[in-house]
């Protein structure tokens, strides 16, 4: 495919080529430089071609739903993993080095909070948001300052 040339891109080929990119994790920006125009190209192409813009969400998708999956599996922690410990040993029979394996530990995750406070800000944010709007109400005749009730949170 030739860089820049938008009709390249429009093929079954370019479209696919796209899509993996942006499931690869790659923004926009360096998609576009792989492509070999600019940014703002590449946001002109996204408004005038369909087959564009699909395969960048399509692509993106992937990535978002695996990167939920994971924060999910974090926040709630409780699955186990292999940690391998490996060093560096001399091969008796050819003197060579080599890494060797030499304990395998089953260990399980603990839940994580960080994990778990940005998932319920950005889930539940009417009720886990840092930021509460509070109303008072002043009364200066009468020297008193009335305060809202604060607002337990809905079960």
């Amino acid at each position: 495919m030739s860089k820049g040339k938008f009709s390249d891109w429009l093929t079954d080929e370019g479209v696919t080529q796209i899509e993996a990119w942006a499931r690869d994790g790659l923004t926009d920006e360096q998609i576009a430089e792989n492509i070999g125009i600019s940014r703002s190209t590449l946001s002109e192409w996204k408004k005038k071609y369909p087959a564009i813009s699909a395969a960048l969400k399509r692509g993106k998708a992937v990535v978002d739903i695996a990167v939920e999956n994971a924060l999910l599996k974090r926040a709630l922690g409780g699955y186990r993993y292999d940690e391998i410990t490996r060093e560096q040993k001399t091969n008796p029979d050819t003197g060579e080095k080599e890494l060797v394996t030499t304990k395998i530990v089953t260990k399980e995750t603990i839940p994580d909070v960080t994990a778990q406070i940005f998932w319920l800000k950005n889930r539940k944010p009417e009720v886990w948001r840092d930021k509460h709007d509070l109303q008072s109400e002043v009364n200066t005749e009468a020297g008193i300052i009335i305060l809202p009730a604060v607002k337990e949170a809905e079960e």
